[in-house]
């Protein structure tokens, strides 16, 4: 839902052109596969024959404690996919100066260029709103709906009220990752990132984030059956849908609605967000990492909680970073490693903001290999991801991998004649879809080893 315009003077064509050295044939063999990967993922023919020019482009983020180390591993990340050649974009939403540390360099709400294939830039939420409002008074003007009300607004005496951030964060995010793809054609920027490195104002939002189509589409079934079956629906609903439609560029073309809904444009909507639903599962698209302060207990036991949480969402996670501990501590390593099993697992250097850093040492560093190592890994969408649902027809039963979570924190609701199972637990709620064979009531449930197995009948 691409509303936000970034300014027009904004061209990437100098990231496009990689200059700086690889790390190595491993890194060059992930970035062609990684791109190859990206050019063949998508699933439109508009988007077949425009893989060359419109790429998909991969989602990486950070979720931990706050204070466990995500900006520090955000900048890393940056820094080696940038250096390994891919063109890099680094998004920070918070006023925390860290980031700016750690690459000497002041950011700013347009892109700057910090090294050969990285540039770095801040969302603020105030200059966020301008975008979305503009492109609405273009609608507005073509349709005359307002009769130039919607004019009269000045989008730069707009504060921002509380709720607004995430909600235009998710939709700045979308205009540079474009997992939606149809959305705002007219507006796209001719030049994509390979990567989009985002940390975000708090694990919590970009948990929502990651759930945010996924939920919609419920919402979206329920506003459509609202507005076909209800006098106020079926009076206001056509105007407004067509504002919507010629504000976002919805559908391939408006139709002529003579008072009635458009299923064309209702569908579109629906498409859309199944498609920006499903891309936080496909690991070409999305990755997302666990960061843990290792002498914090309560910084590990939050990156548990967050890996249950991520998969409640709706995505997986593709590893767990520890940055490291001042205290050298094999034995509390392999304990950790063995409470993240089986997620691979990195470490990250422990940096200091003192001076200027040298981030080709930092990176090239043998401490940092195994970190390196996983983020090429999973730069392709490689590695092997723990299922979160199993079904066993034959015991007829379902097995869900639910980390960080006890038994006592799970319910289960059922709904539509036991055909769905309603999950919820870690403040998200999931819908499971049982196959014929297994539909029935719920029998029984019992946790073992982070997975809760649930007995139909």
């Amino acid at each position: 839902m691409a509303l936000l315009l970034l300014p027009n003077s904004f061209s990437l064509s100098l990231l496009r052109n990689p200059t700086a050295p690889p790390t190595g044939h491993t890194i060059r063999r992930t970035r062609h596969r990684f791109l190859a990967l990206a050019a063949s993922s998508s699933d439109s023919e508009d988007d077949k024959n425009n893989a060359s020019s419109q790429r998909s482009t991969k989602l990486v983020t950070f979720l931990g404690k706050g204070g466990s180390g995500k900006t520090t591993s955000a900048v890393f990340a940056a820094q080696h996919f940038a250096m390994a050649g891919f063109s890099t974009c680094l998004v920070i939403h918070t006023q925390d100066p860290t980031a700016e540390f750690l690459l000497n360099r002041k950011i700013g709400t347009s892109p700057t260029l910090c090294s050969p294939n990285l540039s770095a830039l801040r969302f603020e939420t105030t200059k966020m709103l301008l975008g979305p409002l503009k492109q609405l008074k273009r609608a507005d003007a073509r349709l005359n709906m307002t009769q130039g009300v919607l004019e009269g607004i000045v989008g730069e005496e707009l504060g921002v009220l509380p709720g607004m951030d995430p909600i235009f964060s998710a939709l700045a995010l979308e205009r540079l990752v474009q997992f939606f793809r149809n959305v705002a054609q007219r507006y796209r920027n001719e030049d994509n990132f390979d990567v989009i490195i985002y940390d975000g104002m708090s694990s919590e939002e970009m948990l929502r984030m990651i759930g945010a189509a996924r939920k919609a589409r419920l919402y979206l079934k329920y506003l459509r059956n609202t507005a076909e079956k209800t006098d106020l629906g079926r009076f206001a609903g056509p105007s407004v849908l067509r504002l919507v439609d010629e504000a976002m560029s919805i559908s391939s073309s408006t139709p002529h609605l003579n008072g009635k809904m458009s299923a064309e444009i209702w569908d579109s909507l629906e498409q859309m967000l199944e498609r920006g639903s499903s891309a936080f599962s496909e690991p070409e698209k999305f990755g997302c990492f666990l960061v843990i302060d290792p002498d914090n207990p309560v910084s590990v036991h939050a990156a548990l909680r967050y890996w249950g949480c991520t998969i409640q969402a709706g995505a997986q996670v593709s590893g767990a970073f520890a940055i490291a501990s001042r205290h050298k501590n094999t034995e509390s390593e392999e304990r950790l490693k063995k409470n993240f099993s089986p997620l691979p697992f990195a470490s990250i250097p422990n940096i200091s903001l003192g001076s200027p850093l040298d981030w080709n040492a930092i990176t090239q560093d043998t401490f940092s290999e195994s970190a390196r190592n996983l983020l090429s890994m999973t730069a392709s969408g490689s590695g092997n991801l723990t299922p979160s649902v199993k079904f066993d027809a034959a015991r007829k039963s379902v097995t869900l991998f639910m980390p960080g979570f006890d038994k006592s924190e799970i319910k289960l609701y059922q709904y539509r004649g036991g055909s769905e199972l309603l999950v919820e637990a870690g403040d998200q709620r999931r819908v499971i879809h049982l196959p014929s064979k297994i539909q029935g009531k719920v029998g029984g449930a019992k946790f073992m080893d982070r997975n809760l197995v649930i007995t139909m009948r």
